[in-house]
């Protein structure tokens, strides 16, 4: 079975791994996803939610310690607080529903509590091991709600406002937002966001990036090839200028050359966590 139309609309290139493999209708569809950020009036039933959930929680974890928390957001009036702090991103008051996936460290912490065995889950590897299993959470329920129809957009820009976050919320120490996810019926086909390549992020035996600038550039020609961004969507140009050829990598670059997140160390800390 060949996957030769998958692999051209996610990576922009023909060189699937084997025309011969075994045709598994999952694999089609994960290659196909997409973000949506529009959806229908339709509801999303309650007990459809639930079930994704725990699909959800399903996940790996790590030693089964099962650090992760959703906080499901269905108050009208905490969710247009949520909304109003990232006023570029509508849809985070729009969507049917609205989940936060929280790093729990706490539960660990008060289970030890609950059997006199103490444990101090604030270092930087409580931290980790509850980011991970969040994660896990959150990319599991993705897949999982994308199989029953569902379309979702995570919002990792809420760690921007962890503090507001975690106030609204309720959030006690040692448990901190890694992303909320938008929820609901697609109302439009959305388009499929083309991936780097495989050279690029793929590494045998050890890592060897010494062909990524010639890797990038040709990624960003087939990229732009397909959607290009126009002048006025150039990042920043106060800052860095207009660029005749603007691709992924440098809108990119641009990006990261000015950071996010830079409070939400200290919101750990004040958290609890010692980063240790």
């Amino acid at each position: 079975m060949s996957y030769e139309s998958e692999w051209r609309a996610r990576f922009g290139e023909d060189s699937e791994p084997s025309p011969d493999l075994p045709d598994v209708p999952w694999l089609h569809r994960v290659l196909m996803r997409r973000t949506h950020r529009r959806y229908a009036a339709r509801p999303v039933p309650e007990g459809l939610l639930r079930l994704l959930l725990g699909a959800a929680f399903s996940a790996s974890s790590k030693s089964d310690f099962q650090q992760a928390s959703v906080i499901w957001v269905r108050d009208r009036g905490r969710r247009d607080r949520l909304a109003a702090l990232v006023p570029d991103m509508p849809w985070i008051g729009n969507a049917p529903e609205f989940l936060v996936f929280c790093g729990d460290a706490r539960r660990l912490e008060r289970t030890g509590e609950m059997r006199r065995h103490v444990n101090d889950n604030g270092t930087l590897e409580g931290f980790f091991n509850a980011s991970l299993d969040a994660a896990l959470v959150l990319q599991t329920f993705i897949l999982a709600a994308e199989t029953a129809g569902l379309g979702c957009c995570p919002i990792s820009v809420i760690r921007n406002h962890a503090k507001a976050v975690a106030e609204i919320l309720g959030m006690p120490e040692k448990v901190f937002p890694v992303a909320g996810l938008c929820v609901g019926y697609p109302a439009a086909t959305g388009h499929i966001s083309m991936r780097l390549p495989l050279e690029t992020t793929l590494h045998i035996d050890q890592y060897d990036d010494r062909r990524l600038d010639e890797a990038l550039d040709a990624y960003d020609r087939r990229r732009d090839a397909r959607y290009s961004l126009p002048r006025e969507q150039q990042r920043s140009p106060e800052l860095f200028g207009h660029a005749p050829f603007y691709g992924w990598s440098e809108d990119k670059a641009r990006l990261a050359a000015q950071p996010e997140g830079q409070e939400f160390a200290m919101f750990l800390r004040r958290a609890g966590f010692v980063l240790d």
